[in-house]
């Protein structure tokens, strides 16, 4: 006993930010990975004119992690964070593994990798909710502001990181370039599981469970005055009775009610234009993409998605540079406007002028990604924090999280149905008309959260409220 408590002791505050970091790193790497797999596994799979099926393939992770979050959420309040991310990395682990050695069966293959892929999205969804939760609940009360950021990096590190794995292996014989890509996905998760052994139980939960004493202990392990203990577990209590009250007079409908109305339509409206705009699209299927362009091989084009994670993570940088600089509403508002004509004028130019270079949509590509990976990308998750009144939160954030794990997975499963149905700058113009859509939402239905307290932000919600009440009509 006295040898786990001296082993304990040596956990400090830099290692459970890595592991907690690295949960983002495992999340971004499954969410890159099928761009790399997917030309070798269709070429292998004859699945070049099954549009549904690569579109099913390559949503199902994000149709099981819908689910994945959700169930994590319930299941640590009883379970706690910390054996919820081991059993985490357990399953993603095991469906990884899976994925990777999917038997050739014809098109039963596909259905086969289809389900397999779904239950690798309840791990996906549950470390998306977890491990953020778990480190937010660690970390001193100062470091939690940038939370957003330094998870939104290690997110697209994960990305960049699953793209040169793809390009390193792309030479390989096609069956076993992606089933490689995707087995590898076990890798990371494994240096999840033994880092998260190591760490302790979140004192949140502990002090929900009444055990006050090891949540004392835990707080020791990271916080050196003993004053500042104090502080802190009075404030998760008072914190954890204020929630159970709330949670008390809250139900579903209370959402939308006419005093929190305003304020969940803003939220969830966002988490879900965040999908919509077709981030993902790109993300995803960029060396395809590239291939009905150029003409060239998609297996040929893996060094595009190379280029896509060195931006993303170029911009969640800048991000965290100008984050307490500039109003929410103006970033979001200036990246969606960009972002939108970045999908629009490649088919304006190309209804102008026909024989336009293929590779100006690659360009304009690469103009929305650099805008979304410093605006939409995190700024979405930062305003879902600070929008919702405590009353609600729990439920609200949850709804704006499905919302969007939702439209993550129809923007992965229809790209390549509208794709091969129609010219790709038609397409992604559809997805520039939502970006512009997406501005005019922010303009009239949200409010500005930065340099405002929950309480002032709540008051907005409710004045709102009381004007759309004494206005019906509008």
């Amino acid at each position: 006993m006295n040898v786990m408590a001296k082993a304990e002791k040596k956990i400090s505050s830099a290692f459970i930010y890595f592991f907690g970091s690295f949960g983002g790193i495992l999340f971004g790497y499954d969410i890159g990975v099928m761009t790399g797999a997917l030309p070798f596994l269709q070429a292998d799979w004859h699945l070049e004119n099954a549009a549904s099926l690569v579109g099913w393939i390559t949503s199902a992770v994000m149709f099981g992690a819908i689910f994945g979050g959700a169930l994590a959420g319930q299941l640590s309040d009883k379970f706690g964070r910390r054996k919820m991310i081991l059993m985490s990395a357990i399953v993603f682990m095991v469906f990884s593994v899976l994925s990777g050695v999917s038997p050739d069966m014809g098109e039963a293959s596909a259905y086969y990798l289809i389900i397999v892929r779904m239950l690798l999205g309840l791990a996906v969804g549950a470390a998306s909710a977890l491990v953020p939760a778990y480190m937010s609940e660690m970390a001193l009360a100062k470091a939690r502001g940038r939370l957003s950021g330094l998870n939104q990096t290690m997110i697209v590190s994960g990305m960049l990181l699953s793209y040169v794995v793809d390009f390193l292996l792309k030479d390989l014989p096609g069956e076993w370039a992606w089933r490689l890509m995707l087995g590898l996905a076990a890798v990371p998760a494994l240096i999840l599981f033994l880092g998260v052994l190591r760490l302790p139980e979140s004192p949140r939960f502990l002090l929900r469970k009444g055990d006050e004493a090891q949540a004392r202990k835990v707080l020791s392990y990271i916080r050196k005055n003993p004053a500042e203990i104090d502080q802190e577990l009075a404030s998760i209590k008072e914190t954890a009775k204020e929630e159970r009250q709330a949670n008390q007079k809250t139900s579903w409908s209370t959402l939308f009610s006419g005093k929190y109305r305003y304020l969940v339509i803003a939220g969830v409206g966002v988490a879900a234009f965040q999908q919509f705009q077709g981030a993902n699209a790109i993300f995803y299927y960029i060396p395809l993409i590239v291939q009905k362009a150029t003409g060239q091989a998609a297996s040929s084009n893996l060094m595009w998605p190379i280029v896509q994670g060195v931006i993303l993570v170029i911009g969640s940088l800048v991000y965290m540079w100008i984050a307490d600089k500039f109003n929410r509403r103006t970033l979001l508002m200036v990246g969606g406007a960009v972002m939108g004509l970045s999908f629009i004028l490649p088919a304006v130019i190309n209804w102008m002028m026909p024989n336009m270079n293929p590779m100006t949509i690659v360009v304009f590509l690469c103009i929305y990604v650099a805008f979304y990976s410093f605006t939409w990308a995190p700024l979405t998750w930062v305003l879902v924090g600070e929008i919702f009144p405590l009353a609600i939160r729990g439920r609200a954030s949850g709804l704006a999280s499905s919302f969007n794990w939702i439209g993550s997975w129809l923007v992965g499963l229809i790209f390549p149905i509208m794709t091969a149905s129609m010219p790709q700058e038609a397409v992604f113009a559809i997805f520039g008309i939502i970006c512009i859509l997406g501005v005019i939402f922010v303009k009239t239905c949200v409010p500005e959260t930065r340099g405002h307290t929950l309480e002032e932000i709540e008051e907005q919600g409710t004045n709102r409220g009381r004007v759309k009440a004494s206005n019906p009509e509008n």
